[in-house]
């Protein structure tokens, strides 16, 4: 292992001057170059800047990927398969899962009852749901997250290690400044004492001569002094300039997360129009399926039907007694049963699927019911359950 002394010795001593500057600006004891107003705004407008993009960035985050505690494995997962370089498989989200589950549950309860091919319907709606999620996800992520996360990984980074550099060349300047001005003072006092006309009775010559040699030492430092100036000078221009122009590149930064904001606003609209769409389609066609509650008794005043406790209701049912009523001797129809039904009462008769049925009005009953007949059962049911035959 190479292990250099001198190296090691000077930069523990810069790293000391350094701190020594540092501690003086601290305590105002030392003098401190002011960076001029334009670069002090930019600096300022650099350091908004990357405080907004990262909260920005962090709320994104969370509006695209909710409860990050509940996908904790998940993201482990993820940060696996980055390091790995490896593609990430892909899972289901809520809504598709949830549409899974709902049609599952469709098969256990029998795609051919309301309930079960309602269940059907929806859950293809949340998978549809789900895959635009899932699009919308994958374009924000490209277009709008990774732009800023490209700023704050990259481009920030080289900011703040340019501005750590122009710090520490800022305070080995200003090092250099007061070194310089201690040189010079010891230089002028030397300088004074050497003018003075010996007295060789009370004075020895000694002093004289070692005054005079140490005015010549402070002059050589007085030149060593400046020499270092003018070259932590140069070096605090040129660091500056390079800082300057990585702040001013924040412009550019702002137009660029601007065309990334407007494309994300893009894709938000075209992902909520989309579902919009779904969801319309979804109540269109359970709007065309029939609803159990439609002509049910049972249900309430809203869903158009007759409530139990509806006087008329009670005297017709009073009036309407099913197993009197008895088939015309024209007008009866075949039906055939397009949902399974079941009766809510005994003057209702349960329904199969596909079944066929006899079906017939009779005077005073509700416009939504039939009376149906299948070998020697008789009772209401549903006209929307029914495809009625020529």
């Amino acid at each position: 292992m190479d292990f250099n002394v001198k190296k090691l010795a000077s930069d523990a001593g810069i790293f000391f001057t350094r701190a020594i500057q540092f501690t003086g600006e601290k305590f105002g004891q030392v003098e401190k170059t002011e960076l001029d107003a334009h670069f002090e705004n930019l600096l300022s407008r650099a350091d908004s800047t990357k405080n907004w993009t990262e909260k920005i960035f962090r709320q994104t985050e969370v509006l695209l990927q909710p409860n990050p505690i509940d996908n904790t494995g998940s993201r482990i997962e993820e940060f696996l398969y980055e390091k790995l370089d490896r593609t990430v498989p892909s899972r289901p989200n809520n809504e598709e899962l949830l549409g899974h589950y709902m049609q599952d549950a469709a098969k256990d309860f029998g795609p051919g009852t309301p309930y079960g091919s309602t269940l059907i319907k929806v859950g293809d709606c949340e998978r549809r749901l789900g895959s635009v999620q899932r699009e919308f996800l994958q374009t924000s992520a490209i277009g709008f997250l990774t732009p800023l996360r490209n700023f704050l990984e990259g481009d920030w980074r080289t900011i703040s290690k340019e501005r750590r550099l122009l710090e520490n060349r800022r305070l080995d300047l200003d090092s250099c400044k007061a070194r310089l001005k201690k040189a010079k003072l010891a230089e002028s006092k030397a300088a004074c004492e050497g003018e003075a006309v010996p007295d060789f009775q009370e004075t020895r010559p000694r002093n004289y001569v070692l005054s005079a040699s140490a005015s010549a030492l402070w002059s050589e430092e007085v030149d060593k002094a400046e020499h270092e100036l003018r070259v932590a000078q140069t070096e605090f221009d040129r660091q500056a300039e390079v800082t300057r122009l990585l702040l001013e590149g924040i412009s550019s930064t702002h137009v660029n997360h601007l065309r990334c904001l407007h494309e994300f606003v893009e894709a938000q609209t075209a992902y909520y129009k989309q579902c919009h769409l779904h969801m319309q389609d979804l109540q269109k066609e359970l709007d065309r399926f029939p609803n159990a509650f439609a002509g049910n008794p049972g249900h309430s005043m809203a869903s158009g039907g007759s409530s139990p406790l509806d006087p008329a209701s009670a005297v017709e049912t009073d009036t309407l007694k099913i197993e009197e009523v008895q088939a015309p001797a024209t007008g009866t129809r075949k039906a055939k049963v397009l949902y399974d039904y079941d009766a809510a009462d005994t003057s209702e008769l349960s329904l199969l699927a596909d079944e066929l049925i006899t079906v017939y009005t009779v005077p005073g009953m509700d416009s939504d019911w039939l009376v149906g007949e299948r070998g020697n059962q008789k009772g209401k049911v549903p006209v929307t359950y029914l495809e009625l035959l020529s």
